[in-house]
């Protein structure tokens, strides 16, 4: 929990740019601007409308900037407190001075995300939307930014919030039934007891299925780009790109480093590793290359196999598949513009895709073979798409899924309605975890650490 004081920080990048804001929340907020704040006009700061005047330091009189300048009173705030907002030229030294000018008349200095914290603890927003917060500022995607737009604005809350008014309903006819224990449960009140719990369950599996895909949108995925050397991999990554990041020659070898680099295909934040061409060498730096390529298969999500389609399939060839043995790989058969007539010796479980870095020819239809891999859900952009994205919030969700499984077990078995009481209120907190609702504090403290100061 926090003190009921006056908190404040910088919200914008430090840096030089048009505006910076510096952000002030708690009881002190209107006596801060009364003693720092002068408006161009007589009169004082009416809530949420913006006023223009100069900051200055009462001690001296110096004026440090002129600045607009907003009060938001609480309730009716981000924080659901008073917070005011001063609105000045962006540059290093001149925000510095003014957050140190806002600090000297009583206001400390916020602790990260602490902002966004106060919202919470004061029932603004529960915990699914203050990560979501965190989210929108990290998102690498349209797609994964819509997720987390949707999660900020309540979808997924309104769906466990559904789930919790099940559960609380059953409860509620199972301490009934306790109160009063000369009664036997009934047979209408367990069926919807059973009724309750079987949606919940199915709303849970719903859930969760969506968790791989929703990791994937918020996180993105890592595609390793392999083969043996002069296949084309460097060319295949400088065309997926649409740039020349990767030196491209005739020579075998020429990569012996691994380049990284970051794209989106469709919406989805990809990570490309053009990796060493995987073969033995006596060069020791080349050996050095060909073994980071291989460290990087064991963690790549999907391996894009580029063989040459002008050549037969070879021992170097059968060397690296026998190494992608039991990770996924996707055959990418290169310079198919000079030969088509290639033949894979093996039958590959994914599609097998034929392009040409030369020319273009195959390439939209590999990042939609790359795409496709990963996403199944249909209507990533509507405005009913809801998916846990969260290790969290898997790992909270199954712990209510497995007490209810349990719970339906014991009700099967006709067990003592408290211990099946006690089943519902494991699922309770379990689901109590995501929101926030039983939430430990050192968890909390843990979420919000990872914020900026000033939000």
């Amino acid at each position: 929990m926090y003190l009921r004081d006056t908190i404040a920080a910088i919200s914008t990048p430090i840096g030089e740019g048009g505006i910076s804001i510096i952000r002030i929340s708690g009881p002190d907020c209107l006596s801060i601007a009364d003693r720092i704040f002068r408006r161009s006009r007589d009169g004082g700061l009416k809530s949420h409308r913006f006023y223009y005047g100069v900051i200055f330091d009462p001690d001296s009189a110096a004026i440090l900037d002129e600045a607009m300048v907003v009060l938001m009173r609480g309730p009716n705030s981000f924080t659901r407190e008073d917070v005011l907002e001063l609105h000045c030229h962006g540059g290093y030294l001149v925000v510095r001075r003014i957050l140190a000018l806002v600090l000297r008349q009583g206001a400390r200095l916020a602790d990260p995300g602490e902002f966004t914290k106060r919202a919470f603890l004061n029932g603004r927003i529960d915990l699914v939307q203050a990560e979501a917060i965190m989210d929108i500022i990290h998102s690498k995607s349209e797609m994964s930014l819509n997720l987390a737009q949707h999660q900020r604005e309540g979808l997924l809350s309104r769906q466990l919030f559904q789930l919790k008014e099940y559960l609380l309903s059953s409860l509620a006819f199972l301490e009934a039934f306790i109160d009063f224990p000369e009664e036997d449960i009934d047979v209408s009140a367990k069926e919807h007891i059973g009724q309750n719990i079987d949606s919940s369950l199915l709303m849970l599996d719903e859930l969760l299925s969506g968790f791989s895909e929703g990791r994937i949108i918020r996180e993105g995925v890592s595609v390793v780009i392999a083969g043996k050397p002069n296949v084309g991999k460097s060319s295949l990554l400088n065309a997926l790109l649409q740039e020349k990041r990767a030196i491209v020659t005739a020579i075998p070898g020429t990569t012996r480093d691994l380049i990284e680099e970051q794209m989106t295909i469709n919406g989805l934040p990809v990570k490309l590793l053009d990796t060493a061409g995987i073969r033995e060498s006596d060069d020791h730096v080349e050996k050095e290359g060909v073994k980071l390529s291989l460290e990087k298969l064991s963690s790549a999500d999907l391996v894009l196999f580029v063989v040459d389609a002008s050549s037969s399939f070879s021992a170097e060839d059968q060397s690296i598949l026998e190494r992608l043995s039991g990770f996924s790989f996707m055959v990418v058969k290169n310079k198919s513009d000079i030969d088509g007539s290639y033949v894979l010796p093996f039958e590959p479980e994914l599609p097998v895709l034929s392009l040409s870095t030369h020319t273009g020819h195959g390439l939209v239809d590999l990042q939609q073979a790359i795409f496709d891999f990963f996403i199944h859900l249909p209507d990533h952009d509507s405005r009913e798409f809801v998916a846990i994205s969260q290790v969290r919030h898997r790992d909270a969700l199954t712990g209510c899924r497995n007490a209810l499984a349990n719970f339906k077990d014991n009700l099967d078995r006709e067990v003592n309605l408290d211990l099946l009481a006690i089943d519902l209120r494991d699922a309770l907190d379990s689901l109590g975890a995501v929101t926030g609702e039983t939430t430990a504090d050192d968890v909390l403290d843990r979420i919000f650490q990872q914020f900026c100061i000033g939000k």
